[in-house]
């Protein structure tokens, strides 16, 4: 991408402004900014190869529903680059400037990383919602004047800015804190993409909003299906990253949680079906992107327990208000270590359970677990006196004892999600053997009824591992005798 082609620039600058003031001068009636359109297609695929981006595709109309509808989508070696928004020209590219109907808008397109807007005289670069770099203008009006609009300083600096957005690569984040903030905003588009193709007669996310109610939570409203899927969508691509999948394409992701992860795994291929990928496209594509971005092997040697915090800083950045009215707070490591103690000091002493949590018939619930910390520290705590007592050969078999034994229940996706990798990485780092099933972390509504009945249809769209999960969470509420209750629940939820 050196600077040496850029000899090559004004050329093609000029046949755009060339192009521009010929539509212009046409007596036609238009939208002044469709008017822009082909000479900008035809810029930026011709300028990719001069600025060292041989394979540029620009895809004009690329609607983000719930967000707008972006006037073109750019692909660079056919992977999603970024977007590009027209403004009748005199408008200018500044979105500080915007006024009614640009300005909502501009709220909504901050969520996207790689954002150019122009008005075919002005150009500014912005990625979620910052500038990057200075805003460049021309001198004169390419609409009237043409090629004499701009000098050869005015090209040079247009070029940098169009190699900078074609050069756009996901940010790799260092921490579990900055990864968190990455995924957020990205999150938060599919959220709002979602929910706007709920409000469409005919769209497939209404036939599977249908299902999810029906199958797992009835009284979940369009805001709360559409949160659930973009969060869904969100973490099952980033345990599959993690789990070692190289490529997130549902399908193939899929198959890589399918061994410890059952309902993820399904709900992957069920939410990346065919029929629904149309309806999210671009943010399934920038969300894709940024997770494959991610060094899993650095980020888990940064932290010792990279999961311990991140989904109370993924919600503080996606949606603080849904964090406090779904009480996603995070419980002291020292309470939680205070409480397991004083518990299994409990069934040591009273229940003549030497092994404590990880003794014979020491079933073990938490009806909130959030992120799945009381179930980590109790099999922890359990493990660490088989060790002691016992010496490091019991662990293993103690440690498949814990795993049919730990149940755990959360109603939100994200930390269950969490709480399901957490639990399946600490027990088969001990050495167990999971459940056929997979930890025992279901993905329900405590305060539901055992006694409902569940669906006997399997809906279309919702294929037998998803139904299976309800069915193995009411089996749980219903009959399974619990010796130790513990957790800490939102008590101000609902």
């Amino acid at each position: 991408m050196a600077r040496a082609a850029d000899h090559r620039f004004p050329g093609a600058l000029r046949t755009y402004a060339r192009s521009l003031r010929e539509n212009f001068a046409a007596q036609v009636t238009a939208q002044p900014e469709d008017q822009l359109k082909a000479p900008i297609k035809a810029l930026l695929e011709t300028a990719g190869p001069i600025l060292g981006f041989p394979s540029v595709v620009v895809r004009t109309e690329t609607p983000l529903p719930g967000i707008g509808r972006p006037d073109a989508g750019v692909a660079v070696r056919q992977l999603l680059c970024g977007h590009i928004e027209l403004k009748p020209p005199g408008n200018g590219a500044r979105p500080e400037r915007f006024r009614g109907h640009d300005r909502e808008q501009w709220r909504q397109f901050q969520a996207l990383p790689n954002l150019l807007y122009t008005d075919g005289n002005e150009w500014g670069l912005y990625r979620t919602g910052q500038r990057a770099g200075a805003v460049v203008r021309f001198s004169g009006d390419v609409t009237a004047e043409g090629e004499a609009a701009f000098t050869p300083e005015q090209a040079i600096r247009l070029a940098d800015m169009l190699r900078l957005f074609l050069a756009w690569e996901p940010i790799v984040p260092e921490t579990p804190k900055a990864l968190a903030e990455l995924l957020a905003p990205l999150c938060r588009l599919l959220r709002n993409t979602v929910r706007d193709a709920l409000q469409r007669q005919g769209s497939t996310l209404r036939h599977l909003a249908a299902d999810w109610r029906r199958l797992l939570f009835p009284q979940a409203d369009d805001d709360q299906f559409a949160d659930a899927y973009a969060q869904t969508l969100t973490y099952a691509l980033l345990l599959a990253h993690f789990q070692g999948a190289r490529d997130l394409r549902a399908a193939t992701a899929a198959d890589t949680l399918a061994s410890g992860h059952g309902l993820l795994a399904q709900a992957l291929r069920v939410f990346g079906d065919p029929q629904v990928r149309p309806e999210i496209d671009t943010p399934a594509e920038v969300l894709e992107r940024a997770i494959q971005a991610v060094d899993a092997k650095a980020l888990r040697r940064s932290e010792r327990d990279l999961w311990l915090y991140f989904y109370e800083d993924f919600l503080a950045a996606y949606d603080a208000k849904l964090r406090k009215d779904s009480g996603v707070y995070y419980t002291p490591a020292q309470v939680v270590q205070a409480q397991v103690m004083l518990v299994a000091q409990l069934l040591r002493e009273r229940f003549r359970k030497p092994q404590a949590f990880a003794d014979d018939g020491v079933v073990f619930l938490d009806p909130a677990a959030g992120t799945g910390t009381y179930p980590l520290a109790a099999t922890q705590h359990g493990l660490a006196l088989v060790r002691k007592h016992y010496g490091k050969g019991a662990v293993a078999g103690r440690a498949t004892v814990m795993g049919r034994n730990l149940h755990a229940f959360e109603s939100l996706v994200g930390p269950y999600a969490v709480a399901h990798l957490r639990l399946t990485e600490e027990l088969r780092a001990a050495g167990g053997n999971l459940p056929p099933q997979g930890a025992h972390v279901y993905l329900t509504d405590t305060l539901e009824s055992p006694y409902r009945e569940p669906g006997q249809q399997i809906m279309a769209l919702f294929h037998r591992p998803i139904a299976e999960e309800h069915r193995r969470a009411l089996e749980v509420k219903g009959n399974t005798r619990v010796l130790v209750c513990m957790g800490n629940p939102p008590y101000d939820r609902e």
